[in-house]
């Protein structure tokens, strides 16, 4: 039986290695479907005069344009800041920032014409970084400020101190799937929405909004991305509002597909961080007091910025305890894509400074940084987070004492020392970090699911839930649940497209919690079934429905075994409802978002790196050499697949952290917006020492089947590539405190001091 706990392939893989799945761009197009393109600004910050759009209007194949007076509805997106118009129609804001859109009878002529359009801007003053938006008090929302105890004291009392600033760059999303939107309007002013999105309700709001409706005349449906990393949890929005609108003035089925280029330009990124930092701390390292700045880039308009920012103050502690701290976050507005959601969703950006200042620390004092990593954990019991919640499942002091002596990890520092001591130009690095990661979206009402389960006549069955699938199982994971509630094989389970008139009000498949969410409501929805065929058979067989079994595809009473199609079938004859709804919302959260305290996360996700990496100190080039990864995903409901996810996260960090820079002019423009100039990790970048290993233990809290969330979490175990290379640069004579993130050959060049 290939229920929870088996390693069971993908649901979709077969089909995909076959090319017969499809996404978005693949569905058949109706006829007299028409295609779109963005027209965009080229100015980061200006006033616009005028649009001409003559040359464009001229060419054969262009039906007409799309601005904001074709707007029925709100011109302002149904955003939470609500500080993003639909169209930029008197201020452009950033560089990409679409105007208006082009509508023609093919793609390749739509993009043609919109790169024709002659936009008149008055140039405004641009602001492009943290510090002068800072200065000039330029927010999306307003700072907030965390405290415990009394930083400031305990910073002048301590016997050592050390002040320090660094950043940490963005990162493009880069799924392989780009942004879609495919509007197809209906009968009686309805719609369809074909979205590549990881939020179909909120695609729902945002297009109804936009045109003036109610929310159930608007029906989105998705089956599959192709990727999405948070890059389509809001923004995917922004294509099918603008498809939307394009479809009601012409009357038409309209698909906008970006190109790659395009996406780069309009999309937002993972947020850019800089941060200063003031520690003190004692001779063993243990620390005393912490005062942290972050300068959050969060480009034009609020987006996500806000529940980012606030993750990231959740996740400077990482899985130490700081007794008097200090964090303010300022929320910057900059004249750059609106940054938004991004697999860790502001928790790596907080880890990286405490992690970064646990390696000084150690650095300073000559002493070993896992030793004082391992001095200032959260202790088994007591200690509760800055924030105020109760660490009660703290499993890191074992995990890390594992992954410490698994990986040889002090054998491998005398070795590596030893090898630096010998070598000119090659100079090794070691490290071990942890992570600790909230589980639950911070938002306390979007932690609730529902799903649908249909059990048919023939034994079969289909699950429906709120979850989106991007490529990282949910409906595999889900579909397993369910075959394990009922006793099934996993291959009568069938799991369908999402879909919002059948499961409304949807969360976002976000914040690592589709599983949590969606496997426990598809769990109840299949468990109501189950008890109403007990209940059916016990009533057979004289017996209490509590009698009844299922397991590998029997139904078990004490005087008879029947095997589920024949229970199903029997069942149906006497009209026993083989259908149910299930719903689920997280226990135990609770969360004051105005003084940022409470339990904002059900559990915590724990795991540990052990990387290695090299440098050549006359070209600042790097590589990772080996990774070893103890991780914690509760009782694994797919080991292969939550390894999977875990050897991904890791691969996407590390990119992050080493090569992929994003690089704006002095005029606000990406240059960094293609395959060519922007450097995702390649298959030559896995290191061949690649070893995964999951934690034993089930979750503490009652989560379904015991598991733990696996989507985010990985993410920060690359931070031990960063703090690899910063030994690695301080074994080469070179300066950590000058080394920001990304470790590109550049910025490790600089920290050696071998560029200015």
């Amino acid at each position: 039986m290939n229920a929870a706990g088996s390693s069971v392939a993908h649901e979709s893989a077969r089909a995909q290695v076959q090319g017969t799945v499809r996404y978005v761009d693949d569905i058949p197009e109706l006829q007299g479907t028409l295609h779109a393109a963005p027209v965009m600004s080229s100015v980061a910050h200006g006033r616009m005069l005028s649009l001409d759009f003559s040359a464009a209007l001229a060419i054969p194949g262009v039906l007409g344009i799309i601005t904001a007076q074709d707007i029925p509805g709100d011109p302002i997106l149904a955003a939470f800041g609500h500080d993003e118009p639909i169209f930029a129609s008197k201020l452009v804001q950033h560089v990409g920032n679409v105007m208006a859109i082009i509508v023609a009878d093919d793609v390749m002529t739509a993009r043609l014409a919109a790169r024709l359009v002659k936009a008149d801007i008055e140039p405004l003053p641009a602001i492009l970084n943290t510090q002068e938006a800072l200065e000039k008090n330029h927010f999306v929302l307003p700072p907030v400020h965390v405290s415990r105890g009394d930083a400031d004291s305990a910073l002048k009392t301590a016997p050592h101190r050390i002040q320090g600033s660094f950043s940490v760059g963005g990162q493009e999303h880069f799924y392989l799937e780009g942004q879609v939107a495919y509007a197809q309007p209906q009968e009686m002013g309805q719609w369809l929405i074909h979205s590549s999105t990881q939020h179909p309700g909120e695609v729902q709001h945002w297009v109804a909004h936009a045109l003036g409706l109610q929310l159930n005349d608007v029906r989105v449906e998705m089956r599959r991305m192709g990727g999405g990393f948070g890059g389509k949890e809001t923004q995917a929005g922004h294509l099918a509002v603008w498809a939307a609108l394009a479809a009601r003035k012409f009357g038409a089925a309209v698909k906008l597909r970006l190109d790659r280029d395009d996406d780069f330009l309009i999309t937002g990124k993972r947020h850019p961080f800089d941060y200063d930092y003031d520690v003190g701390f004692d001779d063993d390292g243990l620390l005393c007091g912490l005062r942290v700045n972050m300068r959050v880039n969060c480009g034009f308009s609020a987006d996500l910025s806000g529940p980012v920012a606030d993750r990231a103050i959740f996740h400077v502690d990482n899985g130490y305890f700081l007794k008097d701290v200090a964090i303010s976050s300022y929320r910057c507005k900059t004249h750059t894509q609106s940054h938004t959601a991004f697999r860790g969703f502001g928790g790596p950006q907080g880890m990286m400074v405490i992690e970064t200042i646990m390696g000084e620390i150690a650095r300073h004092l000559k002493r070993d940084a896992l030793q004082v990593r391992t001095k200032n954990l959260y202790a088994v019991k007591g200690q509760s987070t800055h924030y105020g919640m109760p660490v009660e499942d703290n499993i890191l002091p074992d995990l890390l004492s594992k992954l410490e002596h698994s990986a040889q990890y002090l054998q491998r520092r005398e070795t590596i020392f030893t090898w630096n001591s010998q070598q000119n130009h090659f100079k090794r690095g070691l490290a071990i970090t942890p992570v600790k990661f909230g589980i639950s979206f911070t938002a306390t009402l979007f932690n609730q699911a529902g799903a649908l389960v249909h059990v048919y006549t023939d034994g079969s069955v289909q699950v429906n839930h709120g979850g989106t699938e991007m490529g990282q199982g949910l409906h595999t994971k889900v579909a397993q649940i369910v075959a394990h509630e009922l006793g099934i094989a996993y291959e009568l389970i069938r799991a369908t497209a999402s879909d919002t008139s059948k499961i409304p009000n949807a969360s976002a498949t976000a914040a690592s919690a589709g599983t949590d969410l969606n496997g426990r409501a598809a769990q109840f929805a299949a468990r109501n079934v189950r008890d109403k065929l007990a209940a059916f058979v016990g009533g057979l067989d004289g017996c209490g429905a509590g009698a009844v079994s299922f397991s590998k595809g029997q139904v078990i009473s004490p005087s008879q075994t029947r095997s589920w199609q024949d229970v199903v079938a029997q069942a149906y004859a006497n009209r026993i409802q083989l259908w149910s709804d299930g719903f689920y919302a997280t226990p135990k959260i609770h969360y004051d978002k105005k003084t940022l305290s409470g339990r904002p996360f059900y559990y915590f996700a724990y795991g540990a790196a052990c990387t290695e990496v090299i440098i050549d100190t006359r070209t600042g080039e790097s590589r990772v050499l080996k990774v070893d990864i103890l991780h914690d995903v509760g009782r694994s409901i797919n080991p292969a697949i939550d390894i999977g996810q875990i050897e991904g996260a890791f691969v996407q960090g590390m990119g992050w952290l080493t090569t992929e820079q994003l690089m704006w002019t002095d005029k606000g423009a990406l240059s960094t917006h293609a395959p060519s100039t922007y450097k995702i990790p390649a298959t030559g970048c896995i290191p061949e020492h690649f070893n995964v290993e999951l934690w034993h233990e089930a979750n503490r809290e009652d989560n379904v089947f015991g598991s733990k969330a696996v989507g985010e979490p990985p993410v920060m175990l690359a931070i031990s590539v960063w703090e690899a290379m910063r030994e690695a640069v301080a074994a080469g004579g070179g300066d950590t405190s000058r080394l920001n993130a990304p470790c590109t050959a550049e910025n490790v060049l600089r920290s050696l001091k071998r560029l200015a």
